[in-house]
């Protein structure tokens, strides 16, 4: 896969993902940046060796309620901008699921959209996709952020992620969307119980089978204390 003239070989190497939220309220208070320290942590993850710069404007803890989409707008496309603006190399992922924050954010200078839906919370998502060509994370949750933690069963955790993103590639291939341009994520701590965490990081490897990179999201959970 290759985004903004940088090649990744995911079958060869292990690459890093930096977090910053343009929130008031995400889950973990050290990824949240005000606009004046903005760059400063981007030139800070750079030199630390980060791959990726991940955006979001919406936090999706556990019983979190939807940022109305205005409100996401302003948060996340001034940042994109600012960030391509001064660091025309950055890989830029945006964390959305809504199409038009995922639209406006790749026509300003983003490179990737990080969907922790899957493409289902917003059924024009996979239209942007196809038309911007940008390649996609797709994340396992079960429910939504609000409700995602009340209780959530599973028969077999990593089987029943890895069916549903099963699914939601050959959707997305289906749609048009080009089958090396597709991420998956086990969505680890998006309505999963501490065993079912646990389970998936144990049974990492079986998600190979779906022939995808994989994305995890490990840094800052609970789970790990």
């Amino acid at each position: 896969m290759v985004i903004r003239g940088k090649e990744f070989n995911f079958k060869s190497k292990k690459y890093c993902m930096g977090i910053i939220n343009v929130t008031p309220d995400s889950f973990y208070s050290g990824s949240r940046v005000k606009k004046d320290e903005l760059l400063m942590k981007v030139e800070e993850m750079t030199k630390e060796g980060v791959d990726i710069i991940d955006i979001g404007g919406e936090s999706t803890r556990p019983g979190s309620d939807p940022v109305p989409l205005e409100e996401e707008l302003n948060r996340v496309i001034p940042s994109v901008e600012e960030i391509r603006k001064n660091f025309s190399d950055v890989i830029i992922s945006v964390d959305t699921y809504k199409s038009e924050i995922a639209k406006k954010a790749l026509d300003v200078g983003a490179d990737m959209i990080n969907d922790i839906s899957a493409c289902t919370f917003d059924p024009n998502m996979v239209n942007v996709l196809r038309e911007y060509k940008a390649p996609v994370i797709i994340m396992h949750i079960k429910g939504t952020p609000k409700n995602m933690q009340n209780n959530p069963e599973y028969k077999d955790v990593v089987r029943e992620i890895t069916e549903f993103l099963r699914e939601r590639i050959q959707f997305l291939e289906n749609s048009g969307i080009e089958s090396e341009k597709i991420i998956i994520d086990p969505g680890i701590g998006f309505g999963k119980k501490l065993e079912h965490n646990i389970a998936i990081i144990r049974r990492l490897a079986e998600l190979k089978q779906l022939k995808k990179p994989i994305l995890i999201g490990l840094s800052r959970k609970s789970m790990i204390g």
